[in-house]
């Protein structure tokens, strides 16, 4: 088995080869003068089962090239299978037509990873399920929420716990983790949104006075939709609200509104590296995923059920 990582999360590769106790392997991955992505691979991985760490957030183009170009020179050097394990998997939101005219990115951009040579794809919180089945080859979808369940089981008593969904396409999502909270009660935060990255809170379902509550979903990126929600949580009487989002894009403005808001905490994961600001503020908190991934990463090599992992 081999490791080798892009340059989009060099940290979370790292803390995932020492998970498994092995080293990266040896790659140059650089560019040319006109940005064009150069790979290298200065090891023998012939006949190796070999995992692609990267995950394509911003920017979000380099990092996609950078992860199809990798899996391009590792299956013209013969690897006998290519797994493209993307923490956090870039256009996923672009995943159905909203209007006419308009892309299925997702789709566009699971055709390249095939076309390129991989032969599987292990993802962490895939942003729809359906988007399993862009891909014509296996496809294992991680989940954050046992990760999560853990760091709040960790924080004290979870008696007054109610988990909050900020829209009704996340309920899914948050009946797992309220689950795994000893089913603790379920509320959904109604919106409307005229706009992408803009949206209006309009009313709570469900009864949050005095709740210690936690906002669950899978990307934060503006980070509007989540201090609105919050505040409206806070407005419906809750007690205090966390959030927890497996992915921390947090571009723009983000950590700004979240320092400003009425969160007393925002938990996310290392799926994507974080930004100098993120680290910086006192209101963030990240979890790691290595274990996690490095976990079914060596499920995968032994040929053992990666989804008894959330049983």
């Amino acid at each position: 088995m081999k490791i080798v990582a892009g340059n989009s999360n060099l940290p979370l590769a790292r803390a995932i080869a020492g998970y498994l106790e092995m080293p990266l392997t040896d790659a140059s991955i650089r560019r040319f003068a006109d940005e064009e992505v150069f790979v290298e691979i200065h090891e023998n991985v012939r006949g190796e089962d070999v995992f692609v760490v990267q995950s394509t957030g911003y920017p979000s183009n380099d990092n996609l090239m950078e992860l199809l170009i990798c899996i391009d020179a590792l299956r013209r050097a013969s690897a006998k299978r290519i797994t493209a394990v993307m923490p956090y998997f870039g256009y996923a939101r672009q995943d159905r037509k909203p209007g006419p005219r308009t892309p299925i990115s997702a789709k566009l951009v699971a055709n390249l990873i095939t076309t390129a040579g991989a032969d599987r794809v292990l993802a962490v919180d895939l942003h729809a399920g359906q988007i399993q089945g862009f891909f014509d080859i296996p496809t294992d979808n991680l989940y954050g929420a046992p990760v999560m369940a853990a760091d709040i089981l960790s924080q004290g008593d979870s008696s007054n716990v109610m988990v909050v969904s900020p829209d009704v396409g996340g309920v899914v999502r948050a009946r797992a983790l309220a689950k795994r909270l000893s089913n603790a009660p379920l509320a959904i935060v109604d919106k409307r949104r005229d706009k992408p990255g803009v949206s209006e809170v309009m009313n709570i379902i469900g009864d949050v006075r005095g709740k210690d509550c936690i906002l669950i979903d899978d990307i934060i990126d503006s980070g509007g939709t989540l201090c609105n929600a919050a505040q409206a949580l806070i407005d419906g009487g809750a007690a205090s609200v966390r959030a927890y989002l497996t992915h921390g894009v947090l571009s723009g403005k983000a950590v700004e509104r979240v320092n400003a808001s009425v969160l007393k905490e925002l938990v996310i994961t290392d799926s994507i590296q974080p930004t100098a600001e993120t680290l910086a503020s006192d209101r963030i908190r990240i979890l790691s995923i290595a274990p996690l991934v490095g976990e079914a990463i060596h499920r995968i090599a032994e040929e053992s059920s990666v989804s008894s992992l959330f049983d």
